[in-house]
C-alpha cells in the first residue's frame, strides 16, 4: 500500500485563436490522442482573453506505458535533467521550450516554434477512496507522496539527474 505509482500525466499549451489551433496539432502530433481545449476564467486584455474564451488545450493520459514511453522522449529533451524545485508533493512539472528538442519530432511548417508543459501526478492505492462521491473517506496525510519519494522514483525508474536549482 505504501508503494507509489503515476496517475496521470497531463500536457498543455496555452494561446488564442491562431496559436491555440497550432498547440492543438502539436499535442495531436505527439500523442495522438483527443484534445479538450480549456476556457479562461479571468480577463486578462494585454493577452486578448476574456471570460468564456479558449485560451488553452490539453491532454490527460492515464495509460501506464503509454505514460512511461512517452516520459523517456520528454526527458531527453530536457537533458534528463529535472529541478528540485519543480517537484512538489504529489506530483512535479516541466516544461519544454520547443517541441522539435523532443526525439523523433522534427520541424512542421503549420505549427511552428511552439512550448509545453508537462505535469506528471503520483498516488498511492487507495486515493478512490477520497474522490468518490458515495461512502467518501478519509485519505490520511501519510497517503500523500512526499518530493523525497518522487526524486527516488525518478531516478530508479527514469535515470534522472534532479539539480538543486
Amino acid at each position: 500500500m505504501r508503494e507509489i505509482e503515476i496517475e496521470k500525466m497531463i500536457l498543455n499549451c496555452g494561446g488564442i485563436e491562431d496559436k491555440l489551433e497550432r498547440s492543438e496539432k502539436l499535442l495531436k502530433m505527439i500523442t495522438g490522442r483527443k484534445i479538450q481545449k480549456i476556457k479562461s476564467r479571468k480577463r486578462i486584455p494585454a493577452f486578448g482573453i476574456s471570460p468564456g474564451k479558449e485560451s488553452g488545450c490539453k491532454v490527460t493520459i492515464r495509460n501506464q506505458e503509454e505514460i512511461k514511453s512517452l516520459l523517456k522522449k520528454l526527458f531527453a529533451a530536457v537533458s534528463n535533467r529535472v529541478s528540485q524545485r519543480q517537484i512538489t508533493e504529489n506530483n512535479f512539472s516541466f516544461g519544454i521550450e520547443e517541441y522539435i528538442e523532443i526525439p523523433g519530432l522534427e520541424y512542421n511548417r503549420e505549427i511552428g516554434m511552439l512550448g509545453l508543459e508537462i505535469s506528471v501526478v503520483f498516488q498511492r492505492k487507495g486515493k478512490r477512496v477520497k474522490l468518490k462521491k458515495i461512502k467518501q473517506g478519509k485519505y490520511p496525510k501519510r497517503q500523500n507522496v512526499t518530493k523525497e519519494e518522487i526524486t527516488d522514483f525518478l531516478k530508479k525508474n527514469f535515470k534522472l539527474e534532479v539539480t538543486k536549482k
